[in-house]
């Protein structure tokens, strides 16, 4: 299993005391949220409502900064005691939103930590004193419902990180000047991809034709992959009846994050999932367990109502599609099919130009459907997967699927972070609820077991990945547009028209640009939109039937044979090729 850097978990929550420290010495009649630390660095949301200044702008967080350094500088030592909740809610009488957590609590026993006079409810640890931080940064500004609530208040949320030494900090605000110039959202727009306009909703994206034909791309490809890999398509409404919600459970357990409305005076759902479906899909006659393991794909469109506040780009959107499979097998096939399924995932992560993955395997969570032995044969069965494979993973403990336990397989890109994508889920519930069989060697009939999985997972959020991982310069068997033709004059049109044809005959995603400016622009042009290769025609191209080709990588390739030029493209989306 692999191992959390728990020493930097610890100095980035003991940061986040300190900047709460700073911030209530600044602003009085602030109220302390929580402040936990999280992936590269940590927050800590406050209630201003009381304060003078009820709103921060980013000119306050050096100010913040500056009373953090003082408070560093006296290396405060932290403490730890635990008192009754009865205490607690006394020492806490000011905080409404510790008060609320205090009440909440269990455990007769609230343990605090202190630096100084400043007091939190905390688990710690901490480090050893407010000295034993070096390299710190607060990065930026937030608005955060209280507990994720959008019926609760909205909170000021301030983001920060911290490391052990000032290299690592130059290096991590670096990567994030990087990761700025790599927004999906950004190059989305400059690019021309997609948008997102108030009259379709929030969270529905809008596909541009350039962005239309990278997802046709992505999609083309997926889905042959499934083929030869032995799925069989299939197709799902949109949507479904209720009372197939209430019998998988959604109904109770994902209700609000569901479209629902009457028609007719019945109740439909538009799907968030599309396992239901191939469910029906399966049940629709009697299976032989020589037919198992089957296995469908969709790629299925699903709708979920996120919460707007955590709508970001493509990366959390309310409208998707995920490259949906469903598995139905017997239990001694269990493992290898979730080998496979992770050797699929490997193998697709590669040609995408993702090299490095890391995997969580989720257990048990506190609300759940059917039995506890289930549950623990199928989190067995995922371990002894993962073991096959001599995969390391970590434990997330409580955040399986409600219906059975999971492996999630998070991409890293260029940059080291990490992207959720793939996921393999065991279940043994829905089968029951929904009883499903086959008729075994012995004549009996039993129940199979249910393989939920993706692989690239929703492609919009991988969409987004990849244009972060490319910075939009994609390798060119995902390029929107392959060839750019560029003719030098007028005179040059009918050719490059021509050419245009061919290459699109050949397969190649080629357009001309046809405007009235001059070559110099056109290249230019070309190269700011991340076109892989421009074709320059001028007199001598066009007297001897050959293109002049360009390279975003290297500049002039020299003069091609139309045929030769057309090869050489057509080998490099073969070989999924990236020359960068």
């Amino acid at each position: 299993m692999k191992k959390i850097d728990e020493k930097l978990q610890v100095l980035r929550h003991s940061t986040a005391h300190v900047m709460a420290d700073a911030v209530k010495k600044l602003y009085p009649g602030v109220k302390l949220g929580i402040g936990p630390a999280i992936e590269g660095g940590f927050y800590y949301d406050f209630d201003f409502s009381g304060c003078k200044q009820t709103m921060l702008i980013p000119e306050n967080l050096r100010k913040i900064e500056k009373e953090m350094r003082r408070i560093i500088s006296k290396k405060v030592p932290f403490g730890k005691k635990d008192i009754g909740k009865k205490e607690a809610l006394k020492k806490f009488k000011d905080e409404p939103y510790k008060i609320e957590l205090i009440k909440e609590l269990e455990d007769e026993t609230v343990s605090v930590y202190d630096h100084g006079e400043f007091e939190d409810l905390c688990k710690g640890p901490h480090v050893e004193n407010t000295g034993d931080i070096k390299a710190f940064k607060l990065l930026s500004l937030a608005g955060a419902y209280w507990r994720g609530d959008e019926k609760n208040a909205m909170l000021q949320r301030i983001y920060g990180t911290v490391f052990e030494t000032v290299e690592e900090l130059e290096k991590h605000l670096e990567l994030i000047e990087e990761a700025k110039k790599r927004d999906h959202r950004k190059l989305g727009k400059e690019l021309d991809l997609f948008s997102f306009n108030d009259l379709t909703g929030a969270g529905l994206v809008l596909y541009h034709p350039k962005g239309a034909m990278l997802r046709q791309v992505i999609s083309d490809y997926i889905t042959k992959e499934h083929i030869k890999k032995g799925y069989q398509l299939i197709s799902s409404p949109h949507i479904l009846k209720s009372d197939i919600w209430v019998q998988s459970g959604h109904y109770e357990y994902y209700k609000d994050n569901m479209y629902i409305f009457e028609s007719e005076k019945q109740e439909y759902a538009v799907k968030p999932m599309n396992c239901p479906g191939h469910i029906l899909v399966y049940g629709s006659k009697m299976r032989s367990y020589r037919e198992l393991p089957i296995r469908y794909f969709e790629l299925g469109n699903v709708y979920r109502h996120e919460k707007s506040g955590v709508l970001h780009g493509l990366l959390r959107v309310r409208g998707f599609t995920q490259d949906d499979a469903h598995i139905f097998c017997l239990r001694e096939q269990v493992e290898e099919e979730v080998v496979k399924v992770i050797d699929f995932v490997e193998e697709t992560l590669k040609v995408f130009g993702f090299n490095d993955f890391e995997v969580e395997l989720s257990t048990r969570p506190e609300k759940y459907i059917g039995e506890e032995k289930d549950w623990e044969t199928a989190t067995g069965a995922l371990k002894k997967a993962l073991e096959m494979k001599g995969v390391e993973y970590d434990i997330n403990e409580g955040d399986g699927a409600f219906y059975g336990p999971k492996i999630d397989i998070k991409l890293k890109d260029a940059l080291g972070r990490s992207w959720q994508c793939a996921t393999v889920q065991c279940d043994f519930a829905l089968p029951e609820r929904f009883d499903l069989k086959y008729t075994d060697s012995d004549g009996k009939e039993k129940r199979p077991i249910m393989l939920h999985r993706v692989i690239l997972g929703s492609l919009e959020r991988f969409i987004g990945a990849l244009i972060e991982h490319y910075g939009g310069d994609l390798p060119v068997w995902l390029a929107p547009v392959q060839v750019k033709v560029i003719p030098i004059a007028e005179a040059h049109k009918g050719y490059a028209e021509k050419l245009t044809e061919k290459l699109c005959e050949a397969g190649i995603r080629a357009e001309i640009d046809g405007k009235n400016e001059k070559m110099q622009k056109k290249i230019r042009n070309a190269e700011k939109e991340k076109i892989p290769y421009m074709t320059v025609l001028g007199t001598r191209e066009m007297e001897e039937n050959k293109v002049s080709v360009r390279s975003r990588k290297n500049g002039d390739e020299g003069t091609k044979g139309l045929q030769e030029f057309i090869d050489m493209i057509k080998k490099e989306n073969e070989n999924k090729e990236d020359r960068s």
